[in-house]
């Protein structure tokens, strides 16, 4: 939850959309136009060029802002470089490579050749392959024009529009909540990415894996970025308590990339090829890791904003996801979303006017009453709603605390009805916190180092910036198995704090 989005001055109609139901998708539904779909040795159309540049700011502001610098220009010039092979006319010129202030594990693109990832799946990539890797996969959406038949099924079956038609995901997939309320959690949590068809992201494999091998990459870098991630879901599935590696069904991934590891492999075959793997760790030596302090951080169960001092602890049994505009605590009992929305002093209205938000013009919202309390000497008002969800019935419960006269933050919360005490404990347990803790919070880094004689993986892991799970932790970000070693020489990513 970014401080800039949270300023006062940033508050307008876009951060109260944040609650509608799908406003960004409502916001551009109809924008990209039908007819035939251009192979995929068709240059870009100017008319693809206006959706992406139409659709880019937007992407920029919900995941955090396009990052800048050296660590951001190489990202660029690799992912230029494998567009290139993508046959398209004039590639070079023609798409756009962002990387993301995100710490959610993710790539996509948009028409227009637009394509993203985050600074937090470069750090997860051990060479210049793999980063080829997942940059040409979404090359390989854009090339076959995955994202234009995408819209048209979604005009045709008269679902989701506009940019959650035409978004496509590596790792996060669609979204199963049906119901106009549901669909509004996925604003501002980075949960909005949607992700293709199977088949599609097959597809995309294996053009970015003829795009390797053109570029002179190794091919079986696509495999193992995609077992890297298979790897970080099974690990997050074990930090958030988890009982396996999936996501809700709310919010499931579609295809797993387990599931295309072996796809992937097969279809390399055993020609080797480039990684460039210590000029890969030499540029992304420093790089952001995890939350950026700026957008508050996650700590286990808690969430500290420095900047907009302030905190809350998660439920037990639940996980959160930092968006910069929301911070969603997502669990198979229910799930929430903190976040502002324009505040005029009066807190009863400000429930009212969210209540009315989250139903948007498919749904008339209003809680049975409002009630107004005092939380760790916070003014706040909350009220609750009974909402039919498909076959079932759900409680939505608006609880807004007061910061300042013209400042006022949100919890949203679902939960099946009569269940919405499930988020009870972590709606009291927001506070203020002080100029020193707010100091204390430092954010994590990777540091790129050269294995000594004497280290091992336990020793070295020992020196990762986390208080659980070191060793594990290391294991992934270094793409090392339960049995694997390290070599003198051999350089190795830690996550250490600093600023």
């Amino acid at each position: 939850m970014s401080k800039s989005l949270m300023a006062k001055a940033t508050i307008s109609k876009r951060t109260l959309a944040m609650t509608t139901a799908a406003p960004l998708a409502l916001l551009l539904s109809g924008c990209m136009g039908g007819g035939a779909i251009p192979s995929a040795s068709t240059p870009i159309t100017q008319s693809e060029a206006q959706q992406g540049a139409e659709f880019h700011p937007q992407l920029l502001a919900e995941f955090g802002g396009a990052m800048t610098g050296p660590q951001a220009a190489y990202v660029e010039q690799v992912g230029k470089n494998i567009a290139v092979q993508s046959g398209l006319g004039n590639a070079r010129e023609s798409f756009t490579v962002s990387t993301l202030n995100s710490s959610v594990n993710n790539a996509f693109a948009v028409p227009g050749g637009y394509i993203y990832t985050t600074r937090q799946l470069v750090s997860l990539m051990n060479n210049e392959a793999e980063l080829a890797a997942v940059l040409g996969h979404e090359v390989g959406h854009v090339a076959a024009r995955h994202s234009q038949r995408r819209q048209q099924r979604a005009q045709r079956n008269s679902i989701l529009g506009g940019l959650g038609a035409v978004l496509s995901g590596v790792l996060l997939g669609n979204s199963e909540l049906g119901s106009t309320v549901s669909r509004g959690f996925l604003q501002g949590s980075q949960l909005l990415t949607l992700s293709f068809s199977r088949s599609q992201e097959l597809q995309a494999d294996d053009l970015g894996i003829e795009y390797l091998s053109r570029a002179g990459y190794d091919p079986r870098a696509m495999g193992t970025v995609l077992a890297s991630l298979a790897a970080q879901n099974s690990l997050d599935s074990q930090l958030q308590g988890r009982g396996d590696a999936k996501v809700p069904a709310w919010a499931s991934t579609h295809p797993d990339p387990a599931s295309r590891v072996q796809a992937a492999l097969t279809k390399a075959g055993t020609v080797g090829g480039t990684l460039n793997r210590d000029t890969f760790l030499s540029r992304i030596d420093g790089v952001l890791y995890g939350d950026d302090p700026e957008q508050g951080v996650i700590e286990g169960r808690q969430f500290i904003h420095p900047d907009l001092r302030l905190s809350f602890t998660a439920p037990q049994g639940f996980y959160m996801v930092n968006g910069s505009r929301a911070v969603s605590i997502n669990g198979q009992s229910g799930k929430a979303q903190l976040t502002l929305a324009p505040y005029a002093g009066n807190l009863e209205s400000y429930v009212r006017q969210q209540f009315t938000a989250m139903g948007g013009e498919e749904q008339q919202l209003s809680p049975s009453s409002i009630e107004r309390t005092t939380v760790n000497g916070i003014r706040a008002a909350y009220g609750t709603a009974r909402v039919n969800n498909g076959n079932s019935q759900v409680d939505l419960v608006i609880f807004a605390y007061e910061f300042a006269n013209d400042r006022a933050y949100h919890f949203a919360a679902i939960a099946p009805a009569g269940r919405s005490n499930t988020f009870s404990a972590m709606f009291n347990s927001m506070r203020r916190i002080s100029a020193s803790e707010a100091s204390n919070v430092v954010p994590r880094r990777i540091d790129v180092v050269t294995v000594g004689r004497n280290d091992s993986v336990q020793s070295l892991s020992r020196r990762m910036a986390y208080s659980d799970s070191q060793e594990a932790r290391f294991r992934v970000l270094n793409a090392l198995g339960s049995r694997d070693g390290v070599r003198p020489g051999q350089k190795v990513k830690l996550v250490v704090r600093g600023r």
